[in-house]
């Protein structure tokens, strides 16, 4: 389940990243679900490591679109887990036609 902000930027192509706390999962499908909406896609890569292996200034408008900088995006992460340390996997992912 995503949270509607979040699945209205993947409806909308705003958003190709999916940032997740903790290591890769196994598997290259990506479900995304807001109520009865889901958005099914491929996972084409992923990178893990620390936040900042994973949240950079190349990549954090695909993963928090309405971040107008990093540290918006690293804020918003932030109050999202409550933490910026540990590791962290961005899964890079296409929708399904």
């Amino acid at each position: 389940m995503v949270k509607k902000e979040v699945f209205e930027w993947i409806r909308t192509g705003q958003k190709s990243i999916e940032l997740r706390r903790g290591k890769a999962k196994q598997g290259n499908n990506a479900v995304f679900q807001c109520g009865r909406n889901i958005i099914k896609g491929i996972i084409v890569k992923k990178e893990e490591g620390s936040l900042t292996d994973a949240l950079r200034g190349d990549n954090y408008k695909n993963i928090i679109p309405s971040a107008n900088t990093l540290e918006e995006a690293i804020n918003y992460i932030k109050k999202l887990y409550g933490t910026t340390e540990g590791v962290f996997t961005a899964y890079y992912f296409e929708p399904d036609s």
